[in-house]
């Protein structure tokens, strides 16, 4: 074994208490903010986690993934420990297909007026609840140009497992904070010089694609909840209602999809406009 890799053999070994039980949601979020701590899977985010800054704990893989990642080990200098994919398993509650799990260390949010003064498009998450659909939502915002992400208190975590891996890793490099007063929301956006665009499915609201070459150079695209969508009092005070064109035989878009759409139609008007800092060419998917 190479200095600081050690193989392990059993799943009661202390030292393995980060990755314990990672399918119970319900634990880890409770755990994981509490002990300062997030999981990074795959070697494709664990990099992106060391690239981004991110102190690593500690790694847990099967040994054919050590030679790949036998660099950021050496660069950590966090202990790594080797173990079977039934091992794995066992310690975790499911099948680490992706081989390679790491412990990082959380740092702290910045503040939302912080984060604001730098930007010109963000998006804003109402109580997405869901794991996956937070981390699609930061792989198409980060892909698509926007500045950052702000979300309301009841947000899901966007360092959870399963949104960091979703996210291919970019919760971890895209600027996000949460609105501590989510009453305060509307009159924070728009004290930063922010126009408020509220995406719904409503037939009766604007089309996206009309309202964003009249709106101003700052934007925020908020999106609600999976199930409800957004809140009243942000459909009412927005500054715009606006929908997505789509078929009218299509009852709605996922928000995941909602989002991707609208932060594609916000990056071509950058385009359109010349903006700096614009994304372009083809994308890829990398799953």
């Amino acid at each position: 074994m190479q200095p600081g890799v050690h193989e392990v053999v059993q799943a009661a070994d202390p030292r393995l208490r980060d990755y314990v039980a990672l399918t119970d949601v319900a634990l880890r979020s409770r755990l994981e903010p509490a002990e300062g701590l997030f999981i990074a899977e795959g070697a494709k985010v664990i990099r992106r986690a060391a690239t981004a800054g991110y102190a690593i704990r500690s790694f847990l893989m099967a040994p054919r993934w050590l030679d790949g990642l036998l660099d950021v080990v050496q660069t950590s200098g966090a202990a790594a420990y080797v173990a079977d994919e039934a091992l794995l398993a066992s310690i975790t509650g499911y099948a680490v297909h992706r081989g390679a799990l790491a412990s990082c260390a959380r740092r702290p949010l910045p503040e939302v007026g912080d984060l604001l003064a730098g930007a010109r498009h963000v998006v804003v998450l109402e109580d997405l609840t869901d794991h996956t659909n937070v981390g699609l939502v930061f792989r198409s915002a980060a892909a698509l140009g926007i500045d950052a992400v702000l979300l309301a208190p009841r947000c899901a975590d966007p360092l959870y497992r399963r949104a960091v891996k979703t996210s291919m890793g970019a919760v971890l490099t895209l600027p996000y904070a949460r609105i501590p007063v989510w009453s305060e929301g509307l009159a924070r956006l728009r004290s930063a010089g922010f126009e408020v665009l509220a995406l719904t499915p409503d037939p009766a609201a604007e089309l996206l694609d009309d309202v964003l070459p009249r709106s101003g150079e700052r934007v925020a695209l908020v999106l609600g909840s999976e199930g409800d969508g957004l809140s009243e009092r942000w459909l009412q005070e927005a500054d715009y209602r606006v929908r997505i064109r789509q078929r009218s035989e299509v009852d709605s878009l996922n928000v995941a999809a909602a989002a991707a759409v609208a932060c594609a139609l916000l990056a071509a008007r950058q385009r359109a406009s010349g903006e700096a800092g614009v994304p372009g060419g083809a994308g890829q998917c990398n799953g």
